[in-house]
């Protein structure tokens, strides 16, 4: 029985995107290791920015200064 856990930061992330990271990830678990999608279980945590940190610094923070991962 396969468990994924996806964490992103809470940004406003769409109902239908977080459906469409469910099948995606489903599909390439039965596609790539044969697991069977009922058995398949995704869990999308959403973190707020507040709780999410890299180099020293909340990530809200970072942002506010225009800082992001593929500037530092």
């Amino acid at each position: 029985m396969p468990y994924i856990k996806i964490e992103l930061t809470r940004e406003g992330v769409t109902r239908e995107q977080k459906q469409r990271l469910i099948k995606g990830v489903t599909d390439l678990m039965s596609d790539t290791l044969n697991k069977d999608p009922h058995l398949t279980h995704v869990v999308i945590q959403e973190i707020d920015l507040d709780d999410w940190g890299y180099a020293g610094e909340q990530v809200s923070v970072l942002r506010e200064k225009g800082i992001t991962a593929d500037k530092k």
